[in-house]
């Protein structure tokens, strides 16, 4: 991390959590790649928008950096793939609540842990003691996407593109020549660190025979030279449901980076957010849409064409006496409900428009109806 997360998102060091938010969407709607395709300027600035989000949207990790500033994060990569945030603590992809490091009022100690963790080094149990390497879950990924209002009610699949670490398919992760788990380290015992002593002090440094990983590799696997894990591109193809609401989070289990020494691989998720749609607004699953109807029809009644987010005419019937600004409810137009079949309302708000220009006939009628005014409260 070598910008301070704050000035990246214009916000101030006291700034609130709904504050933050809000300048994150702000920016990452204005630098997505979606918006700005062939930009490389746009796409470093969305690459550090989602790193800087990463870190002040957690409020461990924020407190790390407020305390120790870059230092905190000296172990992390940033980001991986394009687009995606990176985890300061693992130099992956990282969010809230998938696999993130807690950090709180952490001490350096706490901090060189976390970086050492990020690197492989062994593993750390909930009591701070060190426990066997063993196989670790890889890392979650992250990407967002911005789809129209109609893409939201028929659904869509959204293809996305980058390059993150996948099992070895020649050891099957285990890094070894011959595909088979490597034997425990002996040196270690598998935990992957050992410990010395400098005077009073107790030193923990990963193991020089197994280089950290808790377990000793004879012959490498030349596909992926013992780590278990290769760099590749990839492509996934994500169904987005008909009817997903602004905000939503798909998740495909097992899509993530691979784990290292054959540990399950991480999950992938993917943000999805609605542009707002110039005719429609979304309340629930129910539409808004205004139309303006001819005073004449307001008041003699009839009906009015309209066309729906699906992109039918409809014929609307406007009941005799129907006011500006009454709204009327089409049943079963909205947007797709999570029950099969279910479908939102559709609702109408009624406007209207005066005739700046008339001719004399015109005008003459107008008065004619003007002069049959009644003192009736509520006369037209």
């Amino acid at each position: 991390m070598n910008k301070n997360p704050y000035d990246i998102l214009g916000v101030a060091r006291d700034a609130s959590d709904a504050d933050i938010k809000k300048a994150y969407h702000k920016l990452v709607m204005q630098y997505h790649p979606d918006k700005n395709p062939g930009d490389k300027g746009a796409e470093e600035k969305f690459k550090e928008v989602n790193n800087a989000f990463d870190i002040l949207k957690d409020p461990q990790k924020r407190a790390a950096y407020d305390r120790f500033g870059d230092a905190a994060f000296a172990g992390g990569n940033g980001a991986s793939a394009g687009g995606f945030g990176g985890n300061p603590f693992g130099g992956g992809f990282g969010f809230d609540g998938f696999g993130g490091a807690g950090m709180g009022g952490a001490g350096m100690e706490d901090i060189l842990r976390e970086a050492m963790r990020g690197f492989g080094f062994g593993g750390f149990g909930a009591d701070g003691g060190t426990r066997p390497a063993g196989p670790m879950r890889g890392r979650d990924l992250l990407d967002e996407v911005v789809i129209d209002l109609k893409d939201a009610f028929f659904g869509k699949t959204h293809t996305v593109k980058f390059s993150s670490n996948v099992q070895c398919e020649r050891c099957h992760g285990n890094g070894t020549d011959d595909g088979k788990p490597a034997p425990t380290c002996p040196k270690c015992g598998g935990a992957g660190v050992v410990h010395t002593r400098q005077g009073f002090f107790a030193v923990e440094t990963p193991c020089p025979e197994c280089n950290g990983l808790g377990r000793k590799i004879d012959k490498k696997c030349p596909d992926c030279d013992g780590a278990g894990t290769v760099h590749k591109h990839r492509t996934l193809e994500v169904k987005i449901p008909a009817g997903i609401t602004d905000g939503a989070r798909l998740r495909l289990a097992g899509q993530g980076e691979a784990g290292m020494a054959g540990g399950a691989p991480g999950d992938f998720y993917l943000d999805v957010h609605v542009r707002p749609d110039p005719k429609f607004t979304r309340q629930g699953n129910d539409l808004m849409m205004h139309a303006d109807v001819p005073f004449t029809t307001l008041a003699l009644g009839g009906e009015i064409d309209i066309e729906t987010i699906d992109d039918k005419q409809l014929s609307v019937k406007v009941p005799s006496g129907t006011q500006v600004g009454e709204k009327l409810r089409v049943r079963g137009h909205g947007m797709p409900g999570t029950r099969a079949g279910s479908r939102g309302d559709l609702y109408i708000e009624i406007g209207t428009k005066i005739p700046t220009k008339l001719t004399e006939k015109q005008k003459k009628i107008l008065a004619e109806f003007a002069a049959t005014k009644s003192d009736k409260k509520g006369w037209f």
